[in-house]
């Protein structure tokens, strides 16, 4: 089992390039959440009533 083990992970290869893409995508999604954080505050702040009350 061990040597099935290590061919299954030596087959998959690492590049930066999927670092790279791992950045962009938390970058995007945090960006994405921090924004709809702010509307959400700003929208309870100003007393704005929604569906959600």
């Amino acid at each position: 089992m061990p040597k099935a083990a290590a061919r299954i992970s030596t087959s998959i290869p690492v590049s930066s390039d999927s670092e790279s893409s791992d950045t962009t995508q938390f970058v995007t999604v945090a960006l994405f959440s921090g924004i709809g954080l702010l509307i959400s505050l700003v929208a309870v702040i100003l007393g704005i009533q929604g569906v959600w009350f």
